[in-house]
C-alpha cells in the first residue's frame, strides 16, 4: 500500500490550500484516515482524522479553518486548508490504516509528507 499526497506549497498568509491523499495498492478497507503535520524539532501532531463511518477529528486550533473529507471509492482524503496562517507551516503526513484483505490484520501507512510553506 502506498499513500501518494500531492497539493502543498507556498501560499500567503490568508490564503488556501487543498491537499489530497490517495492510497493505492492492496487495499480491502481503509478504517480511518488522516493529516498530520510536523514542524523541524517538534512532534508530529494530528490536524484532521476521519473514520470509516466519517466521524472527525480536529485538533482544536484548527476547527473552522481546515476541513476534511475522504471518496471512498478513490481511496482519497483531502484537507481542505483555509485562512493560512504562518504557523500553519509545516510538512503535512498523510495515514492510513489498512485492511488489505478481509482476512488481514488493519496496518497503519504514511506518505511521505507534503510541505505548505505561508507567507507573512
Amino acid at each position: 500500500v502506498q499513500l501518494q499526497a500531492s497539493g502543498g506549497g507556498l501560499v500567503q498568509a490568508g490564503g488556501s490550500l487543498r491537499l489530497s491523499c490517495a492510497a493505492s495498492g492492496s487495499i480491502f478497507s481503509i478504517a480511518h484516515t488522516g493529516w498530520y503535520r510536523q514542524v523541524p524539532g517538534q512532534q508530529r501532531e494530528l490536524v484532521a482524522a476521519v473514520t470509516g463511518n466519517s466521524n472527525i477529528k480536529y485538533a482544536d486550533s484548527l476547527k473552522g479553518r481546515f476541513n476534511i473529507s475522504r471518496d471512498n471509492a478513490k481511496n482519497t482524503v483531502y484537507l481542505q486548508m483555509s485562512s493560512l496562517k504562518p504557523e500553519d507551516a509545516a510538512v503535512y503526513y498523510c495515514n492510513a490504516a489498512v485492511r488489505s484483505h478481509w482476512y488481514s490484520q488493519i496496518q497503519d501507512y504514511w506518505g511521505r509528507g507534503t510541505l505548505v510553506t505561508v507567507s507573512s
